[in-house]
């Protein structure tokens, strides 16, 4: 019940301030009609409800499972498996993302059909899967992130020379729409299931992190990529 109240003030936290600013820019400045404003307070009442139950399963089943998955494929000792299943686990948690179906409906819709929603979905999955799996590679080689970063958005400042201005906007929303509520915990437990086995309590600290960072590359990348096919 703890953990519930303390999950439910996090959402409050988050959810008020927006209601509050909004009640009262009705009341003075805003003048909405009072139809408008009642779907308003029942929507972030909703929200809140919503937001609740998602990070309370959240807590409950994604971060024990991702941790149990991360130590137990490094328990199999096969470099090429780990890698495999990080791909997979990190294709598969996009395209479950509800920011990312949000933004490839959007970029659908912007363009009148001409770049698929199931286009920029596989695009943001496939790219997300390959720097997951090669995050995890990082961990095993000791990579330093920094490195794998610099080269990453060096690459990425390069493909922006050759990629049509609008897709460059559309490839950074896609890094940070995969950062949402359901790809950042699991690949988080992923990481530090990882981590907690390939090395000792130091090594675990240092290495459990940065998977997010470079995930978010990884669809900047195919986003980009993709847009020099369709210059």
């Amino acid at each position: 019940m703890l953990n519930i109240k303390e999950t439910f003030l996090e959402v409050l936290y988050a959810i008020l301030p927006v209601t509050l600013l909004v009640s009262v820019l009705q009341l003075t400045v805003g003048r909405l009609p009072i139809e408008v404003f009642v779907h308003f307070i029942g929507g972030s009442v909703m929200v809140v409800l919503g937001l609740l139950l998602f990070l309370v399963g959240v807590k409950a089943g994604f971060l024990p499972i991702g941790e149990m998955i991360g130590s137990s494929i490094v328990s199999q000792g096969k470099l090429w498996l780990i890698l495999l299943i990080g791909f997979i686990l990190g294709s598969a948690i996009t395209v479950a993302e509800p920011d990312v179906q949000v933004l490839a409906l959007q970029v659908d819709a912007v363009s009148a059909g001409t770049i698929k929603k199931t286009l920029i979905i596989a695009s943001i999955a496939l790219g997300v899967g390959i720097f997951v799996a090669l995050a995890l590679l990082r961990i095993f080689l000791r990579i330093p992130i920094s490195y794998l970063l610099i080269i990453g958005y060096a690459c990425i400042f390069i493909l922006a020379l050759l990629t049509p201005p609008e897709f460059v906007a559309v490839s950074f929303d896609a890094g940070a729409v995969t950062t949402g509520p359901m790809t950042v915990p699991f690949i988080l437990a992923l990481g530090v299931g990882v981590a907690s086995v390939t090395g000792g309590k130091k090594r675990n600290q240092n290495d459990s992190f940065g998977l997010v960072a470079l995930a978010s590359v990884g669809p900047i990348l195919a986003v980009l990529i993709l847009g020099i096919f369709f210059r």
